[in-house]
């Protein structure tokens, strides 16, 4: 038999679920979005390639002011060029390669070997925003797959290094390298960003970026929805502790032998 004391316990137990529940949904989107990405995922050999590395902030305490992103050495791009974002200065490195590379039989001596993004004094990528830099690469090299190991630099002096390989059991490191596909098959997982990141790329080339060069807007978005999240899953908690805590008192009202006001009569 259940007594009245063992509902408010019940009652808790079961906002607690709720409220646990509320979290994981609002961090799972989270967790997902997380990293420096590249877009699009897989591009085809020969073609000019406009990517998109989508950088966000994951410190709590500093903001992104600097972003450089290494380009290969052993299936160069001959040309990359860089669209303007405001707020930032960018350029783009040419060095001599470790080794002469033939390409459509020329050899190449020189490439694009780095594109470093410094922020402008008073511009960062504040913590819970991020920024999109968008270069345009070719010709996309015929081989599997290029590795572009990037470095994020924040305000406080540390630098991220996005630049471990992902094995080949498909598990994700901690700080994986972007990875950009052209023969090989990106991962069935998602993380090469297809979907996900196609939105975004066609935000940028909208023109939708802050005047400062911090994706303030995109973020606003993404807390007035995690704001509302959490709204809606403390209005269900009340609701449902309430309808738990009131159940007791309807019983006792209601009990055979007594009155409205639980008075035997």
């Amino acid at each position: 038999m259940t007594t009245s004391t063992s509902r408010p316990a019940f009652a808790a137990r079961a906002a607690a679920a709720l409220g646990a529940a509320a979290l994981l949904s609002l961090a799972a989107p989270l967790a997902a979005s997380a990293h420096v990405r590249v877009n699009p995922a897989q591009v085809d050999a020969g073609s000019y390639a406009t990517l998109t590395f989508k950088v966000p902030t994951e410190s709590a305490t500093a903001g992104t002011v600097g972003l450089t992103v290494d380009l290969p050495t052993d299936t160069p791009f001959t040309s990359v060029t860089y669209q303007p974002l405001p707020g930032w200065t960018t350029v783009v490195t040419t060095s001599t390669l470790p080794e002469p590379v033939e390409i459509d039989g020329a050899t190449v001596t020189e490439a694009p070997t780095e594109v470093t993004w410094t922020a402008d004094p008073g511009t960062q990528i504040a913590p819970g925003e991020f920024q999109q830099f968008v270069i345009s690469a070719g010709a996309v090299p015929e081989t599997g797959s290029i590795t572009l190991p990037t470095h994020q630099a924040y305000s406080d002096g540390t630098v991220v290094d996005w630049a471990e390989e992902t094995p080949a059991s498909g598990e994700e490191p901690e700080f994986p390298a972007p990875v950009l596909y052209v023969e090989d098959a990106p991962p069935a997982d998602g993380h090469g960003g297809h979907a996900a990141e196609a939105d975004d790329t066609a935000a940028v080339a909208a023109g939708d970026t802050s005047s400062d060069g911090s994706g303030s807007a995109s973020s606003s978005v993404a807390l007035g929805l995690g704001i509302g999240g959490l709204a809606l899953g403390a209005v269900a908690l009340v609701v449902s502790v309430v309808a738990l805590t009131r159940r007791p008192r309807a019983a006792a009202a209601t009990r055979p032998g007594t009155g409205s006001t639980g008075e035997r009569r």
